[in-house]
């Protein structure tokens, strides 16, 4: 594949925002999904004004995107009504994989959460790993990044008495490319918490670490550990790990 030689003007989309009653949970305060929701939908609406989305990548270059890892610092979470504004940037173009830096920001421009999203480039038709250099894609000029905590390295050490629960996978759950939706894994692992913890402890950070597909009518199994106040969460379909997540809530 030739070299791209694009370029492009407006590496940040800066976008102002509503915390309407969908992105809410029982606290009314954005949830925690609802927040990596929204992380997510402002991305692909800059890689949109960037022109290198996952329909402009389909077309070009019979390849998509492919979101590995996130990781959310939570200052505050936003209330129900909020306006708040969340901005979206590239900060770098590492060859196989690439890293996005979001920032949702309050009224006053004081920041709420910031996040890190790490992604990849697979050809459509035998999923292998495409060099993001090659495609469609800054390649200097990145704004300064606004997040940088690195992200962690998980040992899948759980046995079966980590076990929580278990959950089919149905049509509600599957996104556009007939997989399950990402945020869907995030709600299910929340779902090893009572509604009652999730109302009293409030979430410092979370990562999360996307490790396979899962396809409608496969079964999920969901394991757990609290290691020191620190949550660790993995969903296998069969033996194979797709998911690990880690939550802290503050003290």
């Amino acid at each position: 594949m030739e070299n791209n030689t694009d370029t492009f003007e407006n590496l940040t989309l800066q976008k102002k925002r509503y915390v309407s009653s969908a992105f809410i949970d029982s606290s009314l305060k954005m949830g925690i999904a609802q927040s990596v929701l929204m992380i997510q939908d402002n991305l692909t609406e800059c890689f949109n004004q960037m022109g290198c989305d996952g329909i402009v990548y389909r077309e070009k270059f019979n390849a998509f995107w492919v979101f590995t890892k996130t990781r959310v610092r939570f200052l505050r979470r936003p209330d129900w009504r909020e306006n708040i504004t969340a901005r979206t940037f590239p900060i770098d173009n590492a060859r196989f994989k690439a890293h996005i830096n979001t920032e949702i920001l309050d009224e006053k421009a004081e920041p709420l959460l910031l996040a890190n999203q790490q992604a990849c480039v697979l050809d459509l038709e035998k999923h292998h790993p495409l060099k993001i250099s090659s495609l469609s894609y800054p390649k200097e000029n990145f704004p300064t990044p606004v997040f940088d905590e690195p992200f962690e390295i998980f040992h899948a050490d759980f046995t079966e008495e980590d076990f929580q629960f278990e959950q089919i996978i149905r049509s509600q759950m599957i996104d556009m490319s007939h997989h399950m939706n990402n945020i869907e894994y995030i709600k299910l692992a929340l779902n090893i918490f009572s509604d009652e913890f999730l109302q009293t402890n409030e979430v410092d950070y979370l990562e999360v670490h996307y490790q396979g597909e899962s396809k409608e009518g496969q079964t999920l199994r969901v394991y757990s550990q609290n290691k020191d106040g620190r949550f660790f969460i993995f969903i296998k379909e069969n033996e194979r790990l797709v998911f690990e997540m880690t939550i802290a809530f503050k003290k």
